[in-house]
């Protein structure tokens, strides 16, 4: 297994970004590719830092990508000329291609995230349907409900204020029936029909988003969707995430490699 951390210059954001990259080396076909997206205030360290990715990954053969969004709910910003959206799911998807021994086919493609990483995986995964074929989307930011109804009562609860949401959503009032909504990705791609990918939707009971997270389920259970919807115990922590993680790549399409030599499975 290889553990790489890269540097290039984005397009796409106008300057230089980093992502840590997992590439498995037991495998004589391309890999199947997993973009992690971690959640506000952390960064492209976080999945390693907080979770066992690297032996999930290496258990499954599968590549793992983990770009840094900083607090920008990877979604584009024209008015900043700042495109977080294309970066992650073309730019990135396309570099990562060129670089890495990767699949490039969307049955092979996962997008995922925790979070403000929940929600970006949700409208990324959902705008760019045919790229990604799965989206898992842990204690995701599915609030725009109440950011549209009662919006003061969602910044009171949390660390931003409404001029933070102002400045990343350019004026919460024009998010509705945009590419940032996931309600209005979803019925467009119902209306289209087109293939939609098939979503892994977890939240904690003990979590300050379960409300948020019911009622987009609610909303959205009974459309012709493939969604798996799981409550579990837990809070809007590492621990809740750390365990959805790995019950998300065991709900991926993937079969487990033969193991590579490293420091835990040594024998004399």
């Amino acid at each position: 297994m290889s553990l790489v951390q890269v540097n290039f210059v984005s397009k796409k954001l106008t300057r230089a970004v980093t992502f840590n990259a997992i590439i498995p080396m037991k495998s004589d076909q391309p890999l199947k590719t997993l973009y992690l997206l971690h959640g506000a205030v952390g960064d492209h360290n976080d999945y390693l830092n907080e979770t066992r990715i690297k032996r999930w990954a290496l258990e499954k053969n599968l590549a793992v990508i983990m770009p840094a969004g900083e607090n920008n709910f990877y979604i584009d910003q024209a008015f900043k000329n700042e495109y977080y959206g294309e970066f992650i799911a073309e730019e990135l998807v396309a570099f990562t291609r060129k670089m890495f021994p990767v699949s490039n086919r969307r049955e092979d493609t996962f997008i995922a995230g925790l979070s403000m990483g929940g929600y970006g995986a949700l409208v990324n995964g959902l705008k760019y349907h045919e790229t990604f074929s799965r989206i898992g989307a842990f204690s995701p930011g599915t609030f725009l409900t109440q950011l549209w109804d009662n919006p003061q009562s969602l910044a009171d609860r949390r660390m931003f204020s409404l001029a933070f949401f102002d400045a990343i959503f350019n004026d919460i009032s024009t998010i509705k029936d945009s590419d940032r909504d996931y309600y209005y990705l979803i019925d467009q791609l119902i209306a289209k029909k087109v293939e939609m990918p098939s979503i892994y939707l977890s939240i904690g009971k003990q979590d300050f988003l379960l409300e948020n997270v019911r009622d987009f389920y609610h909303e959205i259970k009974n459309k012709p969707i493939n969604i798996d919807y799981i409550e579990d115990d837990g809070a809007h922590d590492w621990e809740f995430w750390d365990r959805h993680l790995k019950k998300f790549i065991d709900w991926l399409p993937l079969e487990s490699s033969q193991e590579e030599l490293h420091s835990g499975n040594v024998s004399m």
